[in-house]
């Protein structure tokens, strides 16, 4: 089933999401809090915020590894957060994949890179036989620049960039429709972070590829991304297409964030006028019935209503500006 909004095919639908967790003493922590953004099938959407803001929370639950509770996750117009059968629970393994932050962490050390590549198509059976399960590993390093005679090593024989190379062979051969990049550059050198993008973007126009891309580095992001979704404290307060979002950002702490990525230029720098973010205004919109609303056409703004006269004078003077 196929959910259309326009001419844009939703990939991915995420309603009302809330993500607590608690421990033995039933303390309470709600991690993200009434989420709401969708996915656009072949585009790549960002969800960007600072640590411990609740990014690989959301993505942890969209591939089931944590629990929601409450609101719906729907990929292809159907639920799969929740009770699911043994053959959702696959469907969903099949065509959404991760490639995880940490490329050491992820991977086994103790099997060999084969068998690291190999394991979704053993959990799938998706070869006829092993000469095809030897092709599809061999084709898999290939695409991503390795050679078929890795096969052999192990993970920690391998530098930290040819470690998130296995990690993005790991996932592309099992040809899922959705991929979820859980910082997948941040722990890389600078000159291997264009190479792994570039990586990326080249599966991308091939194969079709949807990605969400999780980060923190607004810059990447930037150029990267087709649209973005600002997150602070469980909460996604802005939403917009990427160029909008940096050339008319609406939300006070969206605002802020920017003013935070350094200038190349000294002099632009030092003059610089920083505004920290008021935490209170978020929590008493929240307070006050705040949601996300549209403020321009496919740009949302999370408000109180009492807020929106206030963000629509900021629009106007932005498009003043603009003219």
């Amino acid at each position: 089933m196929s959910v259309n909004n326009g001419e844009k095919e939703v990939l991915l639908d995420v309603q009302h999401l809330e993500v607590t967790f608690s421990n033995s003493k039933k303390h309470v922590f709600k991690a993200v809090k009434d989420a709401n953004f969708q996915v656009y099938k072949g585009e790549t959407f960002a969800l960007v915020g600072e640590s411990g803001s609740g990014k690989t929370t959301i993505a942890r639950a969209i591939i089931r590894l944590n629990d929601t509770s409450n609101g719906e996750i729907l990929f292809k117009g159907k639920k799969i957060n929740g009770k699911l059968s043994k053959e959702d629970k696959k469907w969903v393994q099949r065509n959404i994949q991760m490639i995880f932050q940490d490329p050491a962490a992820s991977l086994n050390e103790r099997a060999t890179i084969d068998y690291c590549i190999s394991e979704g198509l053993y959990n799938f059976h998706l070869f006829k036989d092993e000469a095809d399960r030897q092709r599809k590993v061999d084709e898999a390093l290939n695409s991503v620049g390795l050679l078929p005679e890795h096969k052999s090593r192990y993970p920690h024989e391998f530098s930290g960039g040819q470690r998130q190379r296995v990690g993005i062979a790991r996932a592309m051969i099992m040809e899922p429709e959705f991929i979820i990049a859980d910082e997948p550059i941040s722990a890389l050198d600078v000159s291997i972070r264009a190479q792994v993008l570039n990586l990326m973007n080249k599966f991308k126009e091939e194969r079709g590829l949807t990605y969400m891309f999780i980060a923190h580095d607004l810059s990447v992001v930037r150029y990267f991304a087709d649209r973005i979704a600002v997150i602070h404290n469980g909460r996604i307060v802005e939403v917009a297409p990427s160029n909008e979002l940096f050339h008319y950002p609406i939300h006070p702490y969206t605002r802020s964030l920017l003013q935070a990525v350094p200038m190349p230029d000294p002099e632009i720098e030092k003059a610089k006028v920083l505004k920290p973010y008021d935490q209170e205004k978020e929590d008493k919109s929240a307070e006050t019935g705040g949601s996300l609303q549209e403020i321009k056409p496919g740009h949302f703004v999370f408000m109180a209503e009492s807020e929106r006269a206030e963000y629509e004078a900021i629009v106007a003077e932005m498009n003043k500006t603009a003219e």
